[in-house]
């Protein structure tokens, strides 16, 4: 890892989670007692600039939010865990999202409204800072913000970007789970564009093919504690990729990275309570 850590951000979505705990996922026509419930501002932006900031010290989120009583609190959470929040504050409400846990430690996400996402063409976001930015890890926003992120020396995307790829703005690496389906129909439109395509496979590790034809495999980390919630193991993986590729690592160390960032958030309940620090890699 070099001496000094790299400067980072985000550009991505936030969700206004509700969690919970349950046995299974319901079935049709069922009715569950959840326990152990909490909230958080999460989702693929917020999970990843949390993680970020963990491990570089500060991390800046590029986003939009509601002008309501949840962007409120997001904003405000999220400063409290380390992140640079700047966001635009618009008419539609901050999105909610449901998330039951079962007792495989796995999640079921129910999504309630249309995602927010922040646009190229807005003044009020900082779009000529990423220039100055060592990486950026891009979930959400249109072909303008992606654009403006492609200023930073590395830019990772999540194929949840959506409609922003596709249209020859070249990526560092393009990480997607290889056993979600609508992130694998998502990621076609990118790939020619990704220098380096990483498809993750839970504790299986995963594989990565580079343009230049390399390729290889690596193996899940070891979990620091028993697993308790899969939450924002993707996300936290993504992060540390994008850190680690920021910090001028190759795919191979920068995987193994990225798979202890997945191991650590396992451990813990939600997305923050387990996440890889900087005193810990």
């Amino acid at each position: 890892m070099q001496a000094s850590r790299p400067r980072v951000a985000v550009v991505g979505h936030v969700e206004w989670v509700q969690f919970a705990r349950v046995p299974h996922a319901p079935h049709a026509g069922e009715v569950l007692h959840a326990h152990g419930a909490f909230e958080e501002p999460a989702g693929g932006g917020a999970v990843a600039a949390v993680q970020l900031a963990r491990l570089a010290g500060e991390a800046i989120f590029v986003t939009a939010l509601g002008a309501d009583e949840l962007g409120e609190r997001s904003t405000g959470r999220l400063r409290e865990l380390g992140v640079d929040v700047r966001a635009t504050r618009g008419a539609d409400a901050t999105r909610r999202a449901v998330t039951l846990v079962d007792d495989a430690d796995e999640r079921t996400i129910i999504t309630l409204g249309p995602r927010l996402e922040p646009r190229g063409d807005n003044d009020g976001l900082p779009w000529g800072e990423l220039a100055s930015v060592d990486a950026v890890y891009f979930t959400a926003g249109d072909l303008g913000a992606l654009r403006a992120a492609r200023a930073a020396r590395v830019l990772v995307a999540s194929p949840r970007a959506g409609e922003a790829l596709g249209h020859g703005v070249e990526l560092d690496a393009l990480v997607l789970s290889g056993e979600d389906a609508i992130e694998r129909r998502q990621a076609e439109r990118a790939r020619k564009e990704a220098k380096l395509v990483v498809l993750t496979e839970g504790a299986r590790g995963g594989t990565y093919r580079e343009r230049s034809g390399a390729s290889g495999t690596w193996t899940a980390a070891p979990l620091p504690a028993a697993p308790v919630d899969s939450y924002g193991c993707g996300d936290s993986f993504a992060a540390g990729l994008t850190y680690a590729l920021g910090a001028g690592l190759e795919a191979p160390a920068a995987l193994a990275l990225a798979a202890r960032c997945g191991a650590v958030c396992l451990t813990g309940r939600g997305p923050y309570e387990r996440q890889l620090l900087a005193a810990e890699v």
